[in-house]
């Protein structure tokens, strides 16, 4: 079983904060600040260059990957660390739509993360060649899943509503049409359960800064099955996914498996953070987390709904159906979320009116629940969002 007081304790929460904004940035790991040292001072201050060898740097995407494999059903050494999740979902992409000539649509849902979007939307244009993307609502995929159809990518967990896709019957369904699955796992990893390989997913990629808490700016993953490793191709030919890349060759010969996945330098004090977060997962079962998250959002909902009526509901009803994160309706959302974040609860606010709140039981408590419906109450009932400082948009909201 977690214990998820000492969860708790293993992260920096600044007093007197309601933090119900991991699944957009998690909080510090108290032993984060330790493992980067550890890089600057003995590794890259006495290692100098030598510690791409010496402190193993230089394979870090490779060992971290193969931690990470195992927290979301993967096979070791098919999961490779490195970049940004929209590079790794261009990666997967160019893959997977490489593998299934012939086919001219990617398909995916209105409910994506409009970055995924923009990938899918700029590789159709480079290629030139009938390739487009298809976007549907998300209910309707799969009455959308024909022989046209070259790959599904779809995010297992909007980001706005945390609506959950069913990736195991979903990817059954593009299977039988012939079709590929890219899968992204940015509100799924350190959220709820995922099994790559029981899926029998192709292509997957995901984030590290929201409920794993590798931080700001840490790196993304890709993941690709064993029956395509050898033959998926990379549209990105960086160095570091060349077989040999200190052999300096003016030709691109790409490494085996995953490890062609790679790109550019490994950002090694990011991936040091993100070492340090992972550490906490060590003694985490998922499956507890994903049940202490159905409790502790199904407190938040009733709460929400018996003393602020003038929210809606913008998450599915059935736990089962959402991710880790409830979202409500809100005309005045943004100010609203302002508001209380004002007082102490930090949440975010998505376009056009739904204020988010992540649920992420490795340091969220009842008392923060209930303390959060408090304080959400107080402002909607005495309209305390309606001042003219609440209403003025920053650059993230």
């Amino acid at each position: 079983m977690t214990d998820f007081a000492w969860t708790r304790d293993q992260f920096h929460l600044p007093e007197g904060v309601i933090y119900l904004d991991g699944n957009s940035l998690g909080p510090l790991p108290r032993a984060t600040p330790d493992r980067v040292a550890q890089v600057m001072r003995p590794e890259w201050e006495t290692m100098l260059i030598t510690g791409w060898t010496k402190a193993g740097w230089h394979m870090k995407p490779e060992t971290v990957g193969d931690r990470i494999a195992g927290m979301i059903g993967a096979e070791a050494g098919h999961v490779v660390v490195g970049d940004t999740l929209s590079i790794k979902i261009y990666q997967a992409l160019a893959a997977a739509i490489a593998l299934r000539p012939g086919r001219s649509v990617i398909l995916s849902d209105t409910g994506n993360f409009p970055s995924d979007l923009y990938m899918a939307e700029g590789l159709a244009r480079t290629l030139g060649n009938q390739t487009r993307l298809v976007t549907v609502p998300p209910e309707e995929v799969a009455a959308h899943l024909t022989d046209e159809v070259a790959v599904l990518m779809l995010t297992e967990v909007d980001y706005r509503t945390g609506r959950r896709h069913d990736m195991k019957a979903l990817t059954e369904q593009a299977h039988a049409v012939g079709a590929l699955t890219v899968w992204d796992l940015a509100h799924s990893f350190g959220a709820l359960p995922v099994d790559l390989a029981g899926c029998n997913a192709d292509f997957a990629a995901g984030c590290t800064y929201k409920y794993i808490n590798g931080g700001p700016g840490a790196p993304a993953f890709i993941y690709v099955a064993p029956r395509h490793a050898d033959v998926a191709d990379t549209a990105l030919q960086g160095w570091q996914g060349h077989e040999a890349p200190f052999a300096f060759d003016l030709g691109y010969r790409p490494a085996s498996k995953v490890a062609k996945m790679r790109v550019g330098t490994p950002p090694v004090m990011q991936i040091a953070a993100l070492e340090g977060a992972l550490d906490v997962w060590d003694h985490v079962d998922i499956h507890d987390v994903r049940a202490r998250s159905i409790e502790l959002s199904e407190r938040f909902i009733a709460g929400v709904e018996a003393h602020c009526p003038q929210l809606r509901l913008g998450a599915p009803r059935d736990p089962q159906q959402r991710g880790s994160q409830v979202s409500f309706h809100f005309e005045e959302g943004y100010a609203a979320m302002q508001a209380i974040i004002a007082r102490g609860v930090i949440g975010d606010f998505r376009a056009p009116d739904i204020m988010r709140f992540g649920i992420c039981p490795l340091y969220v408590s009842e008392a923060d629940i209930d303390g959060a419906v408090e304080i959400l109450a107080d402002v909607m009932t005495n309209a305390l969002w309606d001042r003219p400082e609440y209403k003025v948009r920053a650059i993230v909201t």
